[in-house]
């Protein structure tokens, strides 16, 4: 058998992080993550995998955002029986996560089904179900930190604290070669989160690798360094400015982590009097099981026993039910509401937009990373108008961001990061897009490293684990996906802006008679192909 690892995912882009390794002795992936960003990136969750589920021995997770765990459910479903080992809070989260995605997944399949009954177009089946969800949770087995576990004969692994989540982990890992002394060492960085972050210690993991699979999301990006006090006063300024302007708040909100954060600091703003009392609303079935799990797990985390109780704060509102969610559109101004998700691609946020960014009073706080072709990446770009849920959108609200709650370690970090793990044969840098994997590439590179040590590989790329050789995808026969439909905005966002743009045109025409003249134009544009 081979001894190389597939980049299935999470390379040239951020999301479907997923490693297939082989081995004499085992078949196993790294991470089985679901792909999120623009529809063509989409489409691959519904694709068969680029190996035999069944043929999998095991997997090792290195957290639970969906982008790394979302398709345990579907290698389930299609053979995959061995274990998956994880951290206990790992363990935890993705107990009612998985179980959420399927759901999301079930609704917008059902919601795509009648569309397309009336467009004559086929039925389409969701990536896994609920079912699917619950049973690959009984396949889990926790593990601790720093802890060696042999995995199958000749290969062991373990976990350290990476920083970014509860239960994140880097993964160390140990294969015997037959005819040498020393095993080869390989270290998979997962998500590392910053220095200082709320919540947890700083990054930790080993030494001397011959391989470090090392993430870089924020590569190319220099972010100020606060404390908390500063943090929490830029927050503060946003939600005092928001409010003044008579509207809502919105923060599209990453349901594990970010949420909470943003809980705590409210909390705290408020008991301090930054910032008026206003009600804050947790409009995450989601979140609000993502807060219950970090309180049962207080005794892992720092600050946390000195932080407010996040379930019992009266002041915070916990809207589960549907009904519920929509009985907030009746509130017209003063209040702060959080919703899933951060992208603002799926969730109850997207409701809440279609209510409120219309209106010039209301406000949207960007508080993370927005993958290329999302609504919130639309909405960071300045975009004017938007489609949701097949509704043109004018926006006139405020769309305001920070990046004081960023989970992923920035440029500088990553650097710094990897320069703890030397010494380093080669250096494999995924999770990112080009640019960003470039620039940690070009700062590794001055510090020494050799460059032509460093990959950066595409999705699909075969690297032997032997020679350090990278083997580029056969295009028709692997390659799923090319890079260049990865990085921008596909064909399903320039058709929505077409529409939308056609839309405006028709709109700004002096009457109707100039608005017929629009339409023939473009009916003799049709005509001509």
């Amino acid at each position: 058998m081979s001894f190389t690892m597939r980049f299935c995912g999470a390379a040239g882009t951020v999301t479907g992080s997923c490693y297939w390794l082989t081995t004499p002795t085992a078949s196993f992936l790294v991470d089985c993550g679901m792909f999120q960003g623009n529809k063509t990136l989409q489409a691959l969750n519904y694709e068969p995998f680029p190996f035999e589920a069944a043929q999998i021995d095991f997997v090792l997770q290195t957290h639970a955002h969906i982008d790394h765990s979302g398709m345990l459910p579907k290698l389930y479903a299609s053979g995959f029986r061995g274990p998956v080992h994880m951290t206990s809070g790992t363990r935890d989260l993705l107990s009612f996560m998985l179980a959420d995605s399927a759901f999301i997944q079930e609704m917008e399949t059902e919601q795509l089904n009648r569309r397309n009954a009336r467009r004559g177009r086929p039925e389409v089946t969701p990536a896994y179900t609920r079912s699917d969800a619950a049973e690959c949770l009984r396949l889990f087995r926790a593990v601790d930190y720093e802890r060696w576990v042999e995995a199958a004969p000749g290969i062991r692994f373990r976990l350290w604290n990476a920083g970014h989540i509860l239960g994140s982990a880097s993964i160390e890992l140990e294969i015997s070669q037959d005819g040498q002394d020393k095993p080869l060492r390989l270290l998979f960085s997962g998500d590392i989160g910053p220095d200082h972050k709320l919540f947890h210690p700083d990054p930790e993991a080993s030494s001397d690798f011959d391989y470090v699979i090392c993430e870089s999301t924020y590569g190319g990006r220099a972010r100020t360094r606060r404390n908390e006090e500063e943090r929490r006063e830029i927050l503060a300024h946003e939600v005092r400015t928001a409010l003044q302007a008579g509207g809502n708040l919105l923060i599209p909100s990453f349901a594990v982590e970010r949420t909470q954060e943003l809980l705590a600091d409210l909390t705290l703003l408020e008991q301090s009097g930054a910032i008026d009392h206003a009600p804050v609303f947790l409009d995450s079935p989601l979140a609000i099981r993502a807060t219950e799990v970090f309180e049962r797990h207080a005794h892992e985390l720092e600050h946390l026993s000195r932080q407010p109780h996040l379930i019992d704060n009266p002041n915070i509102r916990f809207t589960e039910t549907v009904d519920e969610s929509k009985a907030i559109n009746r509130i017209r101004g003063g209040a702060i509401i959080l919703a899933a998700s951060g992208m603002c691609d799926a969730g109850r946020i997207r409701h809440h937009l279609r209510q409120h960014l219309w209106r010039p009073d209301s406000t949207v706080l960007l508080v993370g990373y927005q993958a290329p072709g999302t609504l919130g990446s639309l909405l960071s770009n300045g975009a004017s108008e938007v489609t949701i849920q097949g509704d043109p959108i004018k926006v006139r609200a405020r769309i305001r961001e920070i990046d004081v709650y960023s989970g992923h370690a920035d440029h500088g970090e990553l650097v710094d990061w990897i320069g703890d793990r030397m010494p380093i044969r080669r250096l494999i840098l995924t999770h990112g897009d080009p640019e960003a994997s470039a620039a940690l590439r070009d700062a590794v590179v001055a510090t020494g490293f050799p460059v032509d040590h460093v990959t950066q590989p595409q999705i699909d790329d075969v690297i032997d684990l032997e020679t350090g050789a990278l083997e580029p995808g056969d295009r028709k026969k692997i390659r799923r996906v090319e890079p260049d439909a990865i990085i921008r905005p596909d064909w399903h966002n320039d058709a929505a802006q077409l529409l939308l743009d056609i839309r405006e045109e028709i709109d700004r025409a002096a009457d109707d008679r100039a608005r017929k003249v629009v339409i023939r134009r473009l009916r003799r544009v049709l005509e001509e192909r």
